[in-house]
């Protein structure tokens, strides 16, 4: 029995000396001695898990359960501070927890938040008001090509030799729809055209092979899908986690435009009339313009605004179903969808007018 207890005391000491001999050299390991500085942004309200997880994705740790470890230990968990950091893989685990406690963030680089949805223009009214660019030196670059506006006449073709998905837009006077909304980090000094192709390389990044190949088979063009995906994002309440009702509603429109019928969408008289309103009026409805989808059927000349990946999807994967009609009341998430034209006006009568 003494033997016994003497070898588990044995083993216990030499386990953790080991744990410990382990837990010591790897908090000083760096993940490559050759690694390249990179930005890392670390968002507001991020967990210590999340913060040890995105290091993980940016091949920076090797174990997101070390680093989790090494901050409880210090106990720094609560002293991880946001922001954007220079982190290279030369650098340890305590390394890179000692800068991010501290918050030594890259004071050069600002980070930059543009939603789903978001048209150029709107982009560029953000810009502005963070004082990063004004409203021109975005739109001159990235284009805004709603007709009778002066910034309609920019030949960005160029763009086209290096993202084959512009190809399909036989004419390239704006990239609305294809600059992918996202968190992105930027220098101070950066020129609107350093984030055009970050936006760029992040919509050719989320657009998979299989999404291409899908829509190839199905006889359209990826403008045809941005186009129909930019409608959406506007039309539809969309959820990562659930897009039936995004589904549906592409359903709907892809049905009208087969029928040669008017898509009759709220997103493009917002686009032309540069707000969004509640209820439009008849006279709203009868607005001359190439983008008024209830005067002209069919998609819309170019995207109303830069759809995200879920109403891409929608866009691309349609529900089709008996419904024909479709609307939002306000202040409501939920989407009420009518068979017939009678069933829409009442619908319409008891939630919106």
């Amino acid at each position: 029995m003494k033997k016994f207890i003497l070898y588990l005391v044995a083993f216990i000491l030499v386990s953790i000396i080991a744990f410990l001999s382990f837990y010591y050299i790897n908090i000083n390991l760096p993940y490559d001695k050759d690694g390249e500085v990179q930005a890392v942004l670390i968002e507001p309200g991020a967990s210590l898990k999340d913060i040890a997880q995105e290091l993980k994705e940016e091949k920076l740790i090797q174990s997101s359960n070390l680093f989790i470890l090494y901050s409880r230990n210090k106990n720094l968990q609560s002293k991880l501070q946001a922001g954007v950091y220079d982190l290279s893989q030369d650098m340890s685990i305590k390394n890179i927890v000692e800068k991010i406690s501290q918050g030594k963030v890259n004071n050069q680089e600002i980070t930059v938040k543009l939603l789903e949805g978001w048209s150029n223009k709107r982009m560029a009214t953000h810009f502005e008001d963070q004082g990063i660019w004004q409203k021109d030196e975005w739109l001159d670059v990235a284009g805004w090509p709603q007709a009778g506006d002066k910034k309609n006449n920019q030949d960005l073709s160029e763009y086209k030799e290096d993202y084959n998905f512009l190809n399909s837009k036989s004419e390239l006077s704006s990239l609305e729809g294809y600059l992918f909304p996202d968190t992105y980090n930027i220098y101070k000094d950066s020129e609107p055209q350093d984030l055009v192709i970050k936006m760029l390389n992040n919509f050719n990044n989320k657009l998979t092979t299989e999404m291409r190949e899908d829509i190839s088979e199905q006889n359209r063009t990826i403008n045809e899908i941005v186009i129909m995906a930019s409608l959406i994002e506007k039309e539809a309440n969309i959820k990562d986690d659930n897009l039936e009702e995004a589904k549906i509603i592409s359903g709907i429109f892809w049905d009208r435009i087969a029928r040669g019928q008017a898509l009759q969408s709220c997103a493009s008289l917002a686009y032309i009339l540069g707000e969004y309103k509640t209820v439009y009026s008849t006279e709203d409805t009868k607005i001359e313009s190439p983008y008024n989808t209830y005067q002209n059927s069919g998609l819309p000349p170019s995207p109303v605004s830069n759809p995200g990946i879920a109403a891409i999807k929608a866009a691309i994967y349609p529900i089709y179903t008996e419904y024909n009609y479709f609307l939002s009341p306000v202040g409501s998430d939920k989407t009420l969808f009518s068979v017939t034209y009678s069933e829409h006006l009442q619908k319409k009568a008891q939630f919106i007018d």
